[in-house]
């Protein structure tokens, strides 16, 4: 079988390119995912992905090198190993960040084709919205977007008691004003998720000119005189290489730089402590990793508010009927209905806190001494962190976990940023009408008032939000820790790009899911545009396997 494109990962990067490939520009490809199909029926319901996170059968659950400054601990950073990737199994949270965001992109590569103003035409193209259509909104795209079905009480809560703590209401934090409280839109229509598969893949999924292969694991890119021609996979226990013309990276922020690496294209020092061919020199692959980390303010409740033991017993068997038979109640709650912006230097309307009310105790796994029960978690996402992590090489097996440094909370403003979010929730929570349904504050606990015991509690509970990104950053021809220039073309090595959030030199200021979808979007406008795929289908044979 020849292919015109070969695609590596089946996330929401992947999903774009391989479905506009074939569906708008005729192009044969093979579309290569770790994971399984996106057949599970918790992943079409908005709230059966609390069930699935712990689940290592659709996801990676990569481990953190211990952290010495956060007393040894070595964190969980869990990735979608799945058909649609994290669009498959996230909290489908639908949020672009600030214009300003994008400004810093520019000035990294020096050409406005990253700026918010030419993105935007992608994010409203894509979209189909059920509430919004306007200058910053659009309707009839793939991608399906919508409001909050069901609410709960503690949502309701604490949207009016932000609102009392100072912060106004803000009706769509995508609107071009960020800051405010308020509810927010999810990648989800009529009680059921839209995923990447759903937007993009699923309506070229019986295309001839598409051949999609699941459970297949990557081992490296073929690089020949400089020039991607392949890569090399194992599939159903046998070793494959297939060959394209062009190779398009798009593995997600972990795996993306193991891959380079593993290919011969990273920091020459780092690959010949390995043993492994240098066939481009590039410092910054694996360098640069950013990641939305937050802190937790968790309280009990006085009375059955909130999610706990919704999942449990009769309330079980209650919700799945209602949900089976009208779509509705609280299996179509995304468990994040409600999120509020904040900046805690007050000197202007760009935000940098993003806060999630979880209606339940919420805690990663290495918490033990909380026990479930009626409650609420007030997580504050540090938007724009300025620690910096890495992605290395553990060896050179390809089915080995790559050494992954987080540095969370590694830089002081990280940390002072932090510990004033945690300040601020602890004023909502005193705010009416939360502060009636509340019994007892959890965390950070009622002694810890002081700047050192807050810094505590941030150093013991700071976890991921899921949103790793940059370790393969765009920058300009001669900046020397540029993986790739401005076009995502990987540099030194021809017929080879990075289409996933691995590019973005910065983060930007909220769910990073809108932005892979966005990323892919344009690269594959500028690959078409380069190579003028033509436009008439072309005669192939069957090729879809599952």
């Amino acid at each position: 079988m020849q292919y015109d494109y070969i695609v590596v990962g089946g996330g929401s990067a992947g999903c774009v390119t391989a479905g506009r490939l074939v569906r708008e520009f005729g192009a044969r490809v093979l579309l290569l995912e770790q994971g399984r199909r996106d057949n599970h029926p918790l992943i079409r319901m908005p709230a059966g992905f609390v069930k699935l996170l712990g689940d290592a059968s659709y996801l990676t659950l990569h481990e953190t090198e211990k952290a010495p400054h956060l007393g040894g601990r070595s964190l969980v950073l869990p990735q979608g190993k799945v058909l649609g990737g994290g669009s498959s199994i996230n909290a489908m949270v639908y949020i672009r960040g600030q214009a300003s965001d994008y400004d810093g992109w520019q000035e990294t590569t020096g050409t406005s084709f990253w700026s918010f103003e030419n993105l935007l035409p992608a994010f409203r193209g894509m979209e189909d919205n059920d509430r919004l259509n306007n200058a910053m909104h659009g309707i009839g795209g793939p991608l399906k977007v919508s409001d909050t079905a069901y609410t709960c009480d503690i949502s309701r809560a604490f949207v009016r008691a932000a609102q009392a703590a100072g912060l106004p209401f803000n009706h769509d934090f995508n609107g071009g004003r960020q800051l405010g409280v308020g509810y927010y839109q999810l990648t989800a229509a009529n009680g059921r998720r839209c995923s990447a598969v759903d937007a993009f893949l699923r309506p070229v999924m019986r295309d001839r000119r598409l051949t999609l292969q699941t459970g297949a694991q990557v081992a490296r890119v073929i690089v020949e005189n400089g020039r991607a021609t392949g890569v090399e996979y194992t599939w159903r226990g046998q070793r494959h290489v297939a060959h394209a013309p062009e190779i398009v990276l798009t593995a997600g922020a972990l795996v993306t730089p193991k891959l380079l690496m593993l290919s011969g294209i990273g920091p020459a020092q780092e690959l010949e402590r390995l043993g492994l061919p240098v066939h481009a020199d590039l410092p910054g692959v694996g360098g640069n990793l950013q990641d939305h980390h937050e802190v937790p303010t968790l309280a009990l409740c006085n009375g059955p508010y909130g999610y706990f033991g919704q999942d449990k017993g009769v309330q079980k068997l209650r919700n799945g009927l209602q949900y089976m038979m009208h779509r509705s109640g609280p299996v179509v709650s995304n468990g994040l209905e409600a999120g509020a912006f904040y900046n805690t230097k007050e000197d202007g309307d760009d935000a940098d806190i993003q806060f999630f009310c979880v209606p339940s105790v919420y805690v990663d796994k290495d918490i033990k001494d909380v026990t479930p029960a009626h409650g609420f978690t007030l997580n504050a996402c540090l938007l724009r962190p300025k620690s910096r992590g890495s992605v290395r090489l553990r060896n050179t097996d390809p089915s080995a976990p790559p050494m992954i440094s987080t540095n969370f909370l590694n830089n002081e403003d990280d940390l002072q940023r932090s510990i004033a979010a945690l300040r601020f929730a602890r004023k909502v929570i005193a705010a009416q009408p939360l502060r009636g349904m509340v019994s007892q504050e959890v965390w950070p606990g009622p002694g810890a008032d002081t700047d050192e015991a807050l810094a505590r509690h941030c150093y013991r509970t700071v976890k991921t939000v899921y949103h790793p990104v940059g370790t393969a950053r765009m920058g300009r021809d001669e900046d020397p820790m540029a993986v790739v220039t401005p076009d995502l073309k990987v540099k030194g090595v021809a017929g080879l790009r990075v289409l996933d959030t691995s590019v973005l030199p910065t983060l930007v200021s909220g769910n990073t899911n809108a932005v892979a979808l966005a990323v892919a979007h344009r690269g594959v406008s500028l690959m078409v545009d380069e190579l003028r795929i033509e436009q008439e289908p072309r005669p192939v044979q069957a090729a879809l396997v599952a």
